[in-house]
């Protein structure tokens, strides 16, 4: 009897042991769960909670739902770094969270938290947001610069390769991300420029001038805009910048026929730089003088005069007198045998030969003299005996 009960108890602590193995053997890990709300009490919807252990490193990332909530199971057990993340952006984070064999919430309050970090600053919540919304939006705006810098680097890559379709659709994208910059839509005003020499076709060359012309037209409305709004922004630099836009616009307006227009944007070019005044009146008196095609003489009479602009504004401007000269001989008259031009006529081309005695357009400027029955100076560019003696 003795032996059977012996037995019968070695076989019951036999079977408790065996029960019992795979309860002390189980993992024990806990549930964590919580609410993310913005400054503003909303949902943060899309976050990544990070859950980062600190003793092996074991990470788990969770996804914010569309109530800013966010849960799991099967967490080990350990000290945890919580941080609330999105759009890659840290937002907060709290340290030493522990997980043990139960639930833990952690919340990401950011009115809350805003409140007691102002209350800790000495400033109130409203100004703690104030703060807070000024430094959400330098971070944007650097981004954002980054990524226009990025699109202005690949197009200036397209156009040196000679892709100018590309340069001007990756602009063209640049202004679609923020319209509001002059140089973004003047960059892509100089690629449509450029695109346009290079078309065959008529109609796709003419698209890409008058594109050209919107895009400066928006460069000069936004730089304008600026200088008119904050008295800062109106640097001389700025202004030879708009200046060089209003010329660009000209040259766009050019060459799709808009010659008043084109006339008014070189005018304006060259009152807002005095300085380069000598190009943008040169300019316009090309444009003139190329849309003269039935030699009217008011139109003649504007190109004359917007090279003698040209001409004040750089003396030396050798190019200025040449068609200075070219439009006033179309005014010229016969009388007898004799052709009879304004007075100017010859002394423009004097003076260009002067200036530039072997230039491009030298035997043209002959021609004209000779036709004139003026002597033709040919000692331009010759020095004279007395100015080759080597000094005593």
């Amino acid at each position: 009897m003795k032996q059977r009960l012996g037995l019968v108890i070695t076989v019951l602590i036999s079977l408790m042991f065996s029960w019992c193995v795979p309860f002390a053997l189980a993992d024990v890990t806990g549930t964590v769960k919580g609410v993310c709300k913005d400054t503003e009490g909303k949902p943060i919807v899309g976050a990544i909670v990070e859950w980062v252990n600190g003793e092996n490193g074991r990470k788990y990332d969770l996804k914010t739902n569309d109530k800013g909530e966010y849960f799991t199971l099967g967490v080990i057990p350990g000290r945890y770094r919580v941080t609330l993340t999105k759009d890659g952006k840290q937002i907060y984070y709290f340290n030493g969270v522990i997980v043990q064999g139960d639930e833990v919430a952690v919340d990401f309050d950011m009115q809350k938290e805003m409140g007691a970090a102002a209350q800790a600053s000495g400033m109130s919540a409203d100004q703690a947001k104030q703060q807070q919304d000024a430094q959400a939006k330098v971070a944007k705006e650097n981004n954002t610069i980054k990524a226009l810098n990025e699109k202005l680097s690949a197009a200036k890559q397209s156009a040196d390769a000679g892709n100018l379709d590309a340069a001007v659709s990756t602009m063209t994208e640049a202004t679609q991300m923020d319209p509001n910059r002059d140089l973004l839509w003047a960059k892509l005003g100089e690629y449509n420029l450029a695109d346009a020499g290079k078309v065959t076709d008529a109609a796709e060359k003419t698209k890409h001038y008058s594109d050209a012309a919107d895009d400066y037209s928006k460069a000069v409305d936004l730089r304008q805009k600026a200088m008119d709004t904050d008295p800062k922004a109106k640097t001389p630099d700025a202004t030879k910048i708009l200046a060089q836009y209003y010329n660009n616009l000209g040259q766009a307006d050019a060459k799709t026929a808009k010659t008043d227009d084109a006339v008014k944007a070189y005018t304006q070019a060259a009152q807002l730089d005095p300085a380069a005044a000598g190009q943008y009146y040169f300019n316009l008196g090309a444009i003139l003088t190329n849309a003269n095609t039935t030699n009217d003489s008011k139109m003649r009479a504007a190109a004359a005069d917007a090279f003698d602009k040209a001409i004040a504004a750089d003396p030396n401007r050798a190019d200025a007198y040449y068609w200075k000269g070219t439009n006033l001989i179309g005014a010229a008259t016969l009388q007898g045998d004799k052709m009879v031009a304004p007075p100017g006529t010859a002394e423009a081309f004097q003076k260009y030969l002067e200036l530039q005695p072997t230039g491009p357009h030298a035997e043209e400027a002959k021609a004209m003299l000779t036709s004139l029955g003026s002597t033709i100076e040919t000692n331009y560019g010759k020095k004279s005996k007395s100015a080759a003696k080597k000094p005593q």
